[in-house]
């Protein structure tokens, strides 16, 4: 059987219930001494579970890694007695430090780690101290981008005269370089732990806004215990996480949202849909990434996402209800990204998303500034900006997501925290936002920084930048490579240029996605999507690609003057499009499907185009940006400037 994290639980059930350590080394393969120490734990818990907790035992605990939500429990009491008592007691975490010179030199680093020995090994105390919570293990839906706010967020600390401590326990950071922070401490990101570093440290704040959902979701466990919070209140952040909650302050500050629901069963999910109409939006609250996110077409399909969702180990909707909104096909997405200091709304660029409505914000590229929104519908985006800025009481950064519609602005979320788009954003404007924002959570305004120097206003620019996600679709060839609503991106790139076709190409090459520049495209367009595809082969047509399609949609260019050429279906005839992708025939692959994945001549074709490393659009919008990046050419595409020049 193949091994899972719940491997080492199951063999401490094992010992727990008699069977002898050599007989699980055999069983398992695991070594016996790593058994026996297994069974060590196992007999210190059935030692808690009959004995009064007096500081050796409290001790003993600890060093061999219980953690106080561990002994509450074996002790029937909460984590935060556990915790109480063992301070009574002198049970406490001492702090180590990591010897970087491996004991030849005295270590002058300052990494440090907790231990429950005797000795504590960290300095004392400064009187201006900050500590920023990282945002620990590197994973979709939070990765690098979050690490970058916490960096800057560290530097701009230090500009200002604090002591910075940052907590995380991700080493292949920039976060835990040894010169970014005063101080840092290799700890995990749970309340006990950072509480531990807290009252070591005794910091003037702590800042949880900048290293995404992993310090958020320690927020109000560490505002009960009384540690203070740098910016925007943790019950301001869970208000724009609540749906309920949320929805009312929109409906009170008039900003429009689209038709939605929660529900806690089945039934009430078909019943919100049914009020609402389909398709629909579905995804349990609080959700990373947008895992567990799907557009349903279909009621028949939702009481199958219900039971997949809430099956053995899965979600419990009484506790994190389903959130369903009315789908909006055909709108824009857009980004916004803006810093809130009680008074003024300073608001760092509108992203405009190319892939529609219904992609997630990290899988989809996006253009600063906005290409397509009218002026109206720019000023609806600023004015609910500020509105609901306001109406969380932010204090520093706060994104939000609208979809657009011709001049209809909907505000689909607001998240008042650092995003995966700040870094992006700061640097296609050059403005360092999360170093700004930090500053304006401890205080300052947005006025007294720019008095400061510490930023100036952007002015309109001349150029474009995109943002592209970057997909791991080569490590995963099985995998379908149809965007939607959860995140699969494992990076993003910029590209920066002229116009938005420089920008676009320079983008795609830059996150491995290639810009053919003569050969095949291959195109299949969904029924909805043909007409907008007229316009799409005129403009491959026009960069000098030949046109292939599938039998519909060669039909339909037929009939608007594009010679695109008949193929026949997977696995019938001589051209059978996944042959000739795999014979390299085919140069660019266009396949825009519709309603639920499904295991059809579709998916094989957008399978076959990762396992030759050809790129491969699913939307109308990402085809459209790439066919005009390939009309340019490969000489339109590359220019060198750097970032400076932009700015300058």
């Amino acid at each position: 059987p193949v091994p899972t994290p719940e491997r080492l639980f199951l063999v401490a059930e094992a010992i727990r219930r008699g069977v002898d350590s050599g007989e699980l080394a055999g069983l398992t393969g695991i070594d016996l001494w790593f058994v026996d120490q297994i069974a060590g734990i196992v007999e210190l818990r059935r030692e808690l579970e009959v004995s009064r907790a007096t500081a050796p035992l409290l001790r003993r605990a600890k060093q061999m890694g219980f953690s106080d939500g561990q002994l509450g429990y074996l002790q029937d009491t909460s984590a935060g007695e556990i915790r109480a008592a063992r301070r009574d007691l002198g049970v406490v975490a001492a702090f180590k430090t990591v010897d970087t010179c491996a004991a030849e030199f005295e270590a002058q680093t300052p990494y440090f780690y907790s231990s429950y020995e005797e000795e504590n090994e960290t300095p004392p105390a400064g009187p201006n101290t900050v500590i920023v919570l990282g945002s620990g293990p590197n994973r979709i839906g939070q990765g690098i981008e979050f690490d970058y706010c916490c960096v800057h967020a560290s530097f701009a600390l230090q500009d200002a005269g604090y002591e910075t401590v940052m907590i995380n326990c991700n080493p292949e950071t920039v976060s835990t370089d040894y010169d970014t922070s005063t101080r840092l401490y290799f700890e995990p990101l749970t309340v006990e732990d950072v509480l531990e570093v807290i009252e070591k440290e005794d910091p003037q704040s702590v800042i949880v806004q900048l290293g995404g959902q992993t310090p958020l979701n320690l927020a109000l466990d560490l505002e009960a215990a009384g540690v203070p919070i740098a910016g925007t209140a943790p019950s301001s952040i869970a208000m724009a996480e609540d749906r309920e909650q949320f929805s009312a302050l929109c409906r009170d500050l008039g900003v429009p949202q689209p038709s939605h629901g929660t529900a806690r069963s089945l039934a009430e999910a078909e019943d919100v849909v049914d009020r609402i109409g389909l398709p629909v939006l579905v995804r349990p609250s609080f959700v990373l990434g947008g895992r567990a996110m799907r557009v349903l077409y279909g009621i028949e399909e939702l009481a199958g996402y219900v039971r997949d969702l809430t099956g053995p180990g899965g979600v419990d909707l009484n506790r994190e209800p389903l959130l369903i909104d009315r789908f909006l096909e055909s709108a824009v997405e857009v980004d916004v990204d803006a810093i809130f200091d009680g008074t003024e709304v300073f608001v760092g660029g509108i992203m405009e998303h190319v892939e529609e409505a219904g992609v997630h914000s990290g899988d989809s590229a996006c253009v600063v500034p906005p290409p397509t929104i009218s002026r109206t519908a720019r000023e609806s985006i600023l004015e609910y900006t500020a509105r609901l800025a306001e109406g969380l009481s932010v204090r520093g950064l706060i994104n939000l997501q609208f979809a657009v519609r011709g001049d209809e602005v909907l505000v689909l979320e607001a998240n008042p925290r650092g995003s995966r788009t700040v870094p992006f954003l700061s640097k296609a404007t050059g403005v360092p936002m999360a170093g700004i924002a930090t500053r304006v959570m401890l205080g300052e305004s947005l006025a007294a920084l720019r008095h400061l120097g510490v930023f100036t206003d952007p002015e309109e620019c001349d150029y474009v930048a995109v943002k592209e996600a970057v997909m791991p679709w080569d490590r995963f060839p099985a995998e379908d490579v149809v965007l939607g609503p959860e995140m699969r991106a494992t990076g993003e790139v910029m590209g920066i240029g002229r116009d938005r076709a420089q920008a676009y190409g320079k983008a795609q090459v830059a996150a491995g996605h290639g810009l053919p520049v003569a050969g095949t495209v291959f195109m299949s367009f969904a029924d909805r999507d043909k007409a907008a595809g007229i316009e799409i082969a005129r403009l491959a047509h026009e960069g000098g690609l030949r046109l292939l399609a599938t039998a519909g949609t060669a039909g339909h260019l037929a009939d608007h003057g594009m010679p695109a050429v008949p193929v026949d279906k997977v696995e019938e005839g001589a051209w059978d499009p996944v042959r000739l992708i795999d014979e390299g025939k085919v140069d660019l692959v266009i396949n825009t499907p519709r309603g639920r994945r499904a295991h059809t001549d579709g998916r094989l074709i957008r399978i076959a185009s990762t396992r030759a490393s050809i790129p491969c659009i699913t939307t109308i919008a990402g085809a459209r940006a790439m066919v005009e990046s390939v009309r340019r050419g490969r000489d339109g595409i590359v220019e060198v400037r750097s970032l400076q020049e932009y700015h300058a």
